[in-house]
């Protein structure tokens, strides 16, 4: 009996929302007239991915617009199955998908921690923009503490250093310049991550997959980016599909407390 070939039709648009590509690649293999496709994740976090699938006499085993986690460092990780519907027809398929680093499907996280503040033993430091601040923390659980530029920025959680940028030199007061934000991005064991911004050009002393001990030198605030000058932002987040943060409340040890929320205007000192 005549068998029809398959065709072919594959396209793959990546929307990415960050500053570099993520290292992940999508690829399918056929065998016995099935299509499985896979990804590899070369990333020190987990990568999530969406797909929308147009298919001809195909039927998939992911359904469109589900989300698929894939883990760190997987290889051929499995993302679906099309199978053939009516044997000995024609087949197509394509897709798009879009991704994005994280978890976008968690919902829990250790809402217990107590971060360290994010600065030297012995300093007293004031947070000048807190929570739902007017001038850039609309709607974000975010921080700014005024760091003068070069002071050193400690870790205040433990994790992974999974994305380091100081290779920007520029800042303006405007939103325009957030892509310029130095930074540095560590994700935690509960699956969340913290963004260490504005630091100064290359003021990063951590590199991409490196352990993070709580209170290591992770490098010296700046103020590249969207800033209109020195300054440290602290937030803590989980990372959604579309590039929306889902913003935390951390709470951290001052000599004011063991588990204070700091507020917008109030000094804090570290005193471990």
């Amino acid at each position: 009996m005549k068998r029809f070939p398959f065709l072919f039709l594959l396209f793959c648009s990546l929307f990415l929302f960050s500053q570099q590509k993520w290292d992940v690649k999508f690829y399918n293999e056929v065998v016995n007239r099935e299509i499985a496709i896979f990804a590899d994740n070369n990333e020190p976090m987990p990568i999530s991915a969406r797909f929308a699938f147009k298919l001809s006499n195909l039927t998939s085993t992911l359904p469109n617009d589900e989300i698929v986690v894939i883990p760190p460092k997987t290889k051929r990780f499995p993302i679906a199955e099309l199978k053939e519907i009516k044997r000995n027809a024609a087949n197509s398929f394509s897709y798009t998908n879009s991704y994005n680093f994280g978890n976008a499907l968690q919902e829990s996280f250790d809402e217990d921690y107590i971060y360290s503040l994010p600065f030297e033993s012995g300093k007293t430091q004031s947070v000048y923009q807190g929570y739902n601040g007017k001038f850039s923390h609309q709607n974000e659980f975010a921080l700014d503490f005024d760091l003068k530029e070069g002071s050193p920025v400690l870790a205040a959680r433990e994790g992974i250093a999974v994305e380091v940028v100081d290779s920007n030199d520029r800042n303006c007061p405007d939103i325009s310049c957030a892509k310029y934000n130095n930074k540095v991005l560590v994700m935690h064991s509960d699956g969340t991550f913290a963004d260490y911004s504005h630091l100064k050009y290359h003021g990063a002393v951590v590199r991409k997959g490196d352990k993070v001990e709580k209170g290591q030198l992770l490098g010296y605030s700046g103020s590249t980016g969207f800033a209109s000058g020195p300054h440290l932002h602290f937030a803590v987040f989980i990372n959604r599909i579309d590039g929306r943060r889902t913003f935390i409340k951390t709470k951290f040890r001052t000599l004011e407390g063991e588990a204070t929320l700091l507020e917008e205007g109030k000094s804090y000192t570290r005193n471990y």
